[in-house]
């Protein structure tokens, strides 16, 4: 049996975890630029293994892929004995040690996701919770299929390298720290909004700005920072005032100036979906489809 000893530092750090827990890692969004969020697929030991792990600083949810497999945990005096199977999801909060213990002969690949309390934060003030009530509460393996759908896009962006552009993970994201605050915390002191809602003069300067940036591979901290408000109200405030997401609508378009340069212009496809901000003319021609239902070789 792999026995690791229990750490007494204070708190480990989310890109130490895998090594923590003595599995290989298969897939990263360390090199992704990921604003808060850690998506990580690792291989686990075939050999069994006992492990304390002291506190996370970052919010953890694992997602078991594979074959099921034992295993047993302690959480405030707590001990859970229970069969991991696959799409079972396990929640350990910021700030809580946690104790595993697994038998031998069972090969595993889980998906862990990381997130930044501060993220919460946002998202809890953007939903008009008061953060500071925010209490989450420990989850030791149930199936929640919409959290299984939200982590299986994330983990095939990280297998694609980021095709999809940072403004699409950081969507994900935010739906993913919507799902656990209205399923995975107890219930928080709502706020009274006020003035909610961005004016005419706000609204302009970011449409004005994804128009003239629509190239780059854009995020909501800098969309945000156009208006000088954080990046989940400005995601909350700006499908309020469109009625589609940031993201939803830098596609559409992308999309749209893409179909102007087709019919106007005799550049390659590849180098159109280059300067209209798509990764490669793949991503334009799925984009493009899925908006106008052709292909940008139907609509040339």
């Amino acid at each position: 049996m792999l026995r690791t000893k229990s750490v007494t530092e204070n708190q480990i750090r989310s890109i130490e975890l895998s090594q923590r827990l003595n599995k290989t890692l298969m897939f990263s969004s360390r090199q992704l630029g990921w604003n808060g969020i850690l998506v990580e697929q690792c291989q686990s030991p075939f050999s069994s293994f006992e492990l304390e792990l002291p506190a996370l600083s970052d919010h953890w949810l694992n997602l078991h892929l594979g074959q099921p497999a034992p295993l047993i945990q302690k959480r405030d005096d707590r001990r859970h004995e229970s069969i991991l199977r696959k799409g079972d999801t396990i929640f350990v909060p910021a700030g809580q040690p946690s104790y595993w213990h697994r038998g031998e002969g069972v090969i595993c690949s889980p998906l862990h996701i990381c997130l930044k309390p501060e993220l919460i934060e946002q998202g809890a003030e953007a939903s008009e919770m008061d953060a500071k009530q925010l209490n989450f509460v420990s989850r030791f393996g149930q199936q929640d299929l919409n959290l299984q759908h939200i982590a299986m896009l994330l983990l095939a962006e990280v297998r694609s390298g980021g095709v999809m552009g940072r403004l699409y993970v950081e969507s994900l994201t935010q739906v993913l720290v919507i799902h656990l605050l209205r399923h995975y915390s107890e219930v928080a002191q709502i706020i009274t909004p006020q003035n909610r809602g961005l004016t005419r003069a706000q609204l302009q300067q970011a449409i004005d700005y994804i128009h003239t940036h629509l190239n780059r591979d854009l995020s909501l901290a800098e969309l945000a920072s156009v208006i000088n408000i954080s990046p989940t109200y400005f995601a909350s405030l700006f499908k309020q005032a469109i009625g589609i997401s940031p993201h939803q609508y830098v596609i559409q378009q992308r999309v749209e100036r893409a179909k102007l340069m087709l019919s106007k212009t005799d550049l390659a496809i590849a180098d159109i979906a280059t300067q209209v901000g798509f990764s490669s003319q793949s991503h334009l021609t799925q984009q493009f489809k899925k908006v106008t239902g052709l292909t940008p070789k139907q609509v040339r």
